[in-house]
């Protein structure tokens, strides 16, 4: 049998891309230039994914400014003091806020799926942003004629607009990233943040068909940025239940960095749906040891014990490199880590079958 392996979404950017966004940012490099490295960054993240023997591949969000803000790339009315996300490092990521409406997004994720569909031979997975996420722009105090609930009618829209065109332009399927999930119960440890958070991705997940959810994901770790979380403090268990109460037919969690991994597990086995398929994770970005193929096989046999093996795949805990300027793994490093995870579920389905 074969059990199905994805990656999460990001590969470290190109050293020489990092810098040519910081020396477009600082007026030293042209637009040209840096849309010059951007390509080339693509075609070799996409060959080098191919490379690894993934079946399914991810653009590498080479030209994504980050994993949340790329639909608001560009958009004038917004201002830079937004909720404030902590790090168990002490270094923090600040959102911006809106400051008027109506909201639209500046580019949809469909515009990066069709520029890696020019190099890819294989299919290829679009992640996007939650609604959940982009409703952390509304600021506590309102806008003036534009209320929170016009706020919230427009983002809907925007969110599932995302999610549909690069299902019709033929994404293998689409994540929604939802690590804001685990954090929200660090912020609200009563979880009523976490029902709100819900409850708007379910309000854009309903309005797809039962055939269009099952082509719909939902990536949940508790971040990762340089080599840090903000959340993997909190209790697994409080997220699981909720999170797996989704419409949405695949999960993508987070497994590798948890210290009780049994424990999650059985939260997973208890609270499991019919036709839901649970990508875990197999490859921690964070650890930088690479797994090993038989490591990978090992844990991949350990959550056979409690996911059904035709609802059972296999990913990475989370992204390499979320936010553009992250450069605490290196290209290699997580190049490397990816076909582990693919070997490891080769002789994990080898062994099961």
């Amino acid at each position: 049998m074969e059990i199905p392996t994805e990656p999460i979404g990001s590969i470290p950017r190109p050293p020489q891309l990092i810098e040519a966004m910081r020396g477009a940012a600082e007026g030293r490099v042209s637009e040209q230039e840096l849309e010059a490295l951007r390509e080339e960054a693509l075609a070799q993240t996409i060959a080098e994914l191919e490379a690894t023997g993934s079946p399914v591949i991810t653009d590498g969000e080479q030209l994504k400014p980050s994993f949340v803000t790329y639909p608001i790339h560009g958009l004038t009315s917004l201002s830079a003091d937004g909720v404030v996300i902590p790090f168990a490092d002490g270094h923090t990521r600040q959102l911006p806020a809106l400051t008027a409406g109506p909201f639209r997004y500046q580019i949809h994720a469909d515009a990066y799926l069709e520029h890696a569909q020019r190099y890819a031979a294989r299919p290829i997975k679009q992640a996007v942003i939650s609604a959940s996420a982009l409703s952390l722009l509304y600021p506590a105090e309102g806008i003036d004629g534009y209320s929170r609930d016009a706020f919230i009618a427009d983002l809907l829209d925007e969110a599932e607009a995302d999610i549909r065109r690069s299902l019709e332009k033929g994404a293998d399927s689409v994540q929604i990233d939802f690590t804001e999930g685990r954090l929200s119960l660090k912020l609200d440890p009563s979880g009523g943040l976490l029902r709100q958070f819900l409850d708007l991705n379910n309000a854009v997940l309903e309005r797809f068909t039962a055939e269009e959810q099952r082509r719909i994901g939902v990536h949940s770790c508790p971040g990762g940025d340089h080599d840090s979380t903000h959340s993997a403090d909190v209790d697994y268990a409080s997220l699981l239940p909720g999170l797996l109460g989704l419409a949405a037919g695949r999960f993508y969690l987070e497994l590798a960095g948890e210290a009780d991994r049994p424990a999650v597990l059985e939260t997973i086995r208890t609270h499991l749906k019919p036709g839901q398929r649970i990508f875990v994770g197999v490859t921690d970005p964070i650890d930088p040891a690479i797994e090993t193929a038989e490591q990978v096989r090992d844990r991949i046999l350990e959550a056979a014990e409690s996911i059904p093996l035709d609802q059972l795949g296999t990913t990475d805990d989370c992204g390499f490199a979320p936010f553009a300027d992250d450069t605490s793994t290196a290209r290699a490093t997580a190049f490397a880590k990816i076909r582990a995870r693919v070997d490891g579920t080769r002789l994990a389905a080898a062994q099961l079958g």
